[in-house]
C-alpha cells in the first residue's frame, strides 16, 4: 500500500460543512489533508506531503489512531529536522490544543487570541479529529464579531436576517461569491506563472502554505484593529496614516523574526534534500518573501476596509475577500519572483 492510500484511508470524509448557524465554529472547518498514523516515518510523511501540497496548503501533520482519535500534531519545522528513519509519533507535540466544532465562534476566538496558531485541530467529544480551522479564518470572524454594528455606522443598513426570502438573499450573497471566484482566479495565476519554477525547485512547494499562513494572519490581525478601531470610533479621519505605518513597522518586525525562522528550516530541509541550489540562498529567498509579505498584508489590513468605508460598502462583509487576495498574491508572488530571479 503507498504512503498516499494509507493517508486517504484514514482521513475524515470529505462532504459540505454541517449545517450550522455561524454562531458555531462548524461553517469554519475544513478537511485536513496530512493525517498520518504513528507508526508512519518521518521519511514516509515526508514523501506523502511532497504530494499533497501540490493540491493543498499543509501546516502540521496531525497524528491519529485507527479510531481517528487525535494523538498529537508534528510541526513542519520539526518533521523536516527529524531523523527520517524515525516514527512521527517520535516527534509529535502531544495532548495538542484543539476545538470543538460546536464551539461559540467567540469562545473559541477567546481561547486562542493569545495562540495565534496558522491553524486549529477539531476533535468531537471523543476526540476523534474532524477537521481543521485556519488561524486566518477565526480572525476573520473575530473581525466580523467586532464589527457587528459597523455597517450601520458607515451607512449602511443591514441588508439580511434570518427572515429574508431567499432570493433577496442570493442577491446579497452572490455577487460576493463571483467576486471572490474571480479573486480566487488572480491568485491561482500567480503560481501558474511560476510554475516552471516550482517544477524545477520542488522544495518551493513545501513552504507556499508557510508564506501565505503567515501573511494571512498578520493581515487579518490589522484587519482585526481596524475594524475594531472603526466600530469603538478611534479610528478617525486623518488617522489612518498613523495606523497603516504602525502596521507596516508590525509587519517588518513581526516577518523579520518569523522569516528568520522560516529561514532556517528552508536552509536545513533543502540541505536534507541535496538541492541543487544552495540552501543558504532558499533559506534567504524564503525570509525576504517572507518581510514582504507581512509587511504589505499588515498594509492591506487598514487599507482594505479603509477604502471600503470610503466607498460606502460595509468593510465587515467585503475586507476578507480582498484581503485574502492580496495576501495571497503578494506572498507567492515574491516568494516564486526572487526564487525565479536569484535561482534560476
Amino acid at each position: 500500500m503507498s504512503p498516499i492510500e494509507t493517508v486517504t484511508e484514514i482521513m475524515p470524509p470529505a462532504g459540505p460543512a454541517p449545517a450550522e448557524d455561524h454562531k458555531t465554529v462548524a461553517h469554519l472547518i475544513e478537511v485536513p489533508a496530512a493525517v498520518f498514523p504513528p507508526h508512519y516515518s518521518v521519511r514516509q510523511a515526508t514523501e506523502s506531503i511532497r504530494e499533497i501540497v501540490k493540491t493543498h496548503f499543509v501546516t502540521y501533520v496531525y497524528v491519529v489512531d485507527p479510531q481517528q482519535r487525535l494523538l498529537g500534531i508534528v510541526t513542519m519545522r520539526d518533521l523536516l529536522l527529524a531523523d527520517a528513519g524515525l516514527p512521527i509519533e517520535a516527534v509529535m507535540l502531544r495532548n495538542p490544543f484543539s476545538l470543538r466544532p460546536d464551539m461559540a465562534v467567540m469562545d473559541a476566538i477567546k481561547l486562542t487570541v493569545n495562540k495565534h496558531f496558522p491553524c486549529y485541530p477539531v476533535c468531537d467529544a471523543d476526540q476523534r479529529l474532524v477537521g481543521l480551522i485556519w488561524g486566518a479564518r477565526l480572525f476573520a470572524a473575530q473581525a466580523v464579531e467586532i464589527s457587528a454594528q459597523a455597517g450601520s455606522m458607515v451607512g449602511v443598513t443591514s441588508e439580511e436576517h434570518t427572515s429574508t426570502p431567499w432570493k433577496r438573499s442570493l442577491k446579497f450573497r452572490h455577487p460576493w461569491l463571483q467576486l471572490n471566484l474571480f479573486t480566487a482566479f488572480i491568485a491561482a495565476a500567480v503560481v501558474g506563472v511560476f510554475e516552471h519554477t516550482i517544477e524545477t525547485i520542488v522544495v518551493l512547494a513545501v513552504f507556499l502554505p508557510v508564506l501565505a499562513g503567515q501573511s494571512g494572519n498578520t493581515g487579518c490581525q490589522a484587519l482585526a484593529v481596524a475594524l475594531r478601531g472603526m466600530t469603538l470610533g478611534d479610528l478617525k479621519a486623518g488617522r489612518e496614516k498613523a495606523l497603516v505605518v504602525k502596521e507596516a513597522l508590525l509587519g517588518l518586525v513581526n516577518g523579520a523574526l518569523v522569516g528568520l525562522t522560516a529561514g532556517l528550516g528552508m536552509f536545513a530541509y533543502a540541505t536534507m534534500q541535496n538541492t541543487e541550489q544552495s540552501p543558504a540562498l532558499l533559506g534567504l529567498t524564503v525570509m525576504c518573501a517572507m518581510i514582504g509579505a507581512c509587511v504589505v498584508s499588515g498594509i492591506s489590513g487598514v487599507l482594505v476596509p479603509v477604502t471600503l468605508r470610503k466607498l460606502g460598502a460595509d468593510p465587515a462583509t467585503a475586507s476578507s475577500i480582498f484581503l485574502t487576495t492580496a495576501t495571497d498574491v503578494v506572498s507567492m508572488g515574491c516568494f516564486l519572483g526572487l526564487a525565479t530571479w536569484w535561482l534560476m
